[in-house]
């Protein structure tokens, strides 16, 4: 599907929105203090997901509330917002996890994290080259059908 944008100052262009992600789900404004469920949500984890990640590791220890009920904050969203962006690489756990345990102990590990990161995207450079050669077939074998 495509849509027309306009603006008074642009040139009307195609926009295809089935392409873009959908947007990401709004935090409430001045809100910084979450419950499970509404991180469930906000990012569309589970529950079970959530408290395997801080059982690991690859989630550092979320604040509770005076009942003992888990309360995540903004900086909690913002690095499940990155776990979630590695776990889509197909970066191992293990190595999600020792990234974690590097950011938790500062800035001295940035070169470590850096060789973690530039190895993740040798592999999706490799799939996607991979997945380019795949679609180059479909394609090939689309327009023989469509003759």
């Amino acid at each position: 599907m495509t849509v027309m944008q306009t603006s008074p100052l642009t040139i009307e262009a195609p926009v295809d929105v089935c392409a873009a992600p959908p947007p990401p789900h709004p935090r409430p404004d001045g809100q910084d203090s979450y419950t499970i469920s509404e991180v469930v949500a906000l990012t569309g984890l589970t529950a079970h997901t959530l408290r395997w990640y801080e059982r690991i590791g690859l989630l550092d220890h979320v604040d509770r509330s005076h009942t003992g009920q888990r309360r995540y904050c903004n900086r909690d969203l913002d690095w499940l917002d990155f776990v979630t962006k590695l776990r889509l690489t197909g970066m191992p756990v293990a190595d999600m996890v020792r990234y974690a345990e590097l950011a938790r102990e500062g800035e001295s590990t940035f070169g470590e994290r850096r060789e973690l990161l530039e190895s993740t995207r040798r592999d999706v450079q490799a799939r996607i080259a991979e997945l380019n050669g795949t679609l180059a077939v479909l394609n090939r074998k689309i327009q023989y059908y469509s003759v």
